[in-house]
């Protein structure tokens, strides 16, 4: 995650006020002078699941409490032209760490350069990150490695939630928007050759153009974007990112995804999300130091936000089905029915759904189908 309405936190405000050092300006940011600018914000997402056959006796369903976001955000300029991001989340293990860490050179529209630590350019759900997603579960089917590394012995080395250390070009060009890098990527001992990880998205906005800070995205704006149809291609490869020592071999994988909304009278807006993704890793190695999907997957979504209904928020019902096929092994699928309540776009939103199926964002079959019902509160300042 990623995009953020960032306003001043009241014990740095309190502070810079008391020094006499800073401004208030509105919309929180505090300045230090004309130029030179901070801004801190906040977001949790907090969760609780009841899921069948997932207690300990094998047979009873588990109730599960999560919290399965917790972020930190500081933001601010040197100069007009030079700016800084960094954010801290609960990693994996359940410390809290660095998420963000990013330079960024920002002259124009056109061309602008971040580096540091971020998101590595991909497919829309790992853009969106959790905060803007459509559905509360959008991380079902597999992710690029900087993703996919999460909760194993190699994590850091390929990635944490989808960033890595790196440099990104990006940038618009009337309709069409770009996003290239270079990462370390995977960096243990099967990485012989300290063979980089490229990362590319390339994005068409065929009617209204998406805003979202930097080459991050949204899979819904509420009806607030007006009509958007955007179709984008992402793709990464990694000589040597996988496998073992005596047995490394390539990454590579690509991903088409498109976003459809149109608002509607009222308030009310339908939204239609899809994505078809393929993997592919060049060995058969056994027992790599962490698993990578190879074979293709692909999700199709639907939302229909019911529009001014009475009360402080929308419905937003929606449906979502994902199909993982591996090169080898099981296929695995999963449907998702929910409803988001949508208060305060999504600064402030309920979440209820019901799931059913094995996949999961391994792309690898569960050992058993389950079903779950998940509660979701998400928060941002």
């Amino acid at each position: 995650m990623q995009k953020k309405n960032i306003i001043g936190n009241s014990l740095l405000l309190g502070s810079l006020l008391a020094t006499g050092s800073a401004s208030v300006l509105a919309g929180g940011k505090i300045a230090i002078d004309d130029t030179r600018w901070i801004s801190v914000g906040a977001g949790i997402r907090t969760s609780i699941a009841s899921v069948s056959d997932a207690a300990p006796d094998g047979s009873s369903s588990a109730s599960n409490f999560n919290l399965e976001n917790m972020r930190l955000y500081v933001a601010g300029q040197a100069t007009q032209d030079f700016k800084f991001y960094f954010g801290t989340d609960k990693m994996w293990d359940g410390e809290y760490g660095v998420l963000d860490a990013i330079i960024q050179y920002e002259p124009s529209k056109a061309f602008n350069v971040w580096m540091g630590r971020m998101l590595t350019p991909a497919d829309r759900i790992e853009m969106n990150g959790p905060f803007y997603g459509l559905t509360w579960g959008q991380y079902t089917v597999p992710l690029y490695p900087s993703d996919n590394d999460i909760g194993n012995g190699a994590n850091g080395l390929a990635g944490t939630y989808g960033r890595d250390e790196g440099i990104t070009a990006w940038g618009t060009l009337g309709k069409f928007q770009y996003a290239v890098g270079i990462f370390d990527g995977y960096s243990g001992p099967e990485n012989q050759s300290d063979a980089p990880l490229y990362a590319a998205r390339f994005a068409y906005n065929f009617l209204n153009q998406e805003a979202n800070p930097g080459y991050y995205t949204s899979s819904t704006y509420f009806g607030k974007g007006g009509d958007i149809l955007t179709l984008a291609v992402s793709a990464q490869s990694q000589d040597d990112g996988y496998g073992t020592v005596a047995d490394s071999g390539s990454f590579t994988g690509y991903a088409i995804d498109g976003l459809f909304e149109k608002p509607l009278s009222g308030g009310a807006a339908v939204t239609v999300e899809a994505e078809y993704k393929s993997f592919e890793v060049s060995t058969d190695a056994t027992a790599p130091v962490f698993s990578m999907f190879d074979g293709d997957a692909w999700f199709a979504s639907a939302a229909y936000l019911l529009g001014n209904t009475g009360g402080s928020g929308m419905y937003q019902p929606y449906v979502r089905y994902t199909d993982n096929s591996p090169s080898e092994g099981d296929s695995s699928s999963l449907t998702e029915v929910g409803v988001n309540y949508i208060i305060s776009g999504q600064n402030l939103k309920l979440n209820l759904n019901f799931t059913s199926g094995d996949a999961n964002a391994s792309g690898q079959k569960a050992a058993t189908d389950v079903d779950a019902i998940t509660f979701g509160m998400q928060f941002q300042i």
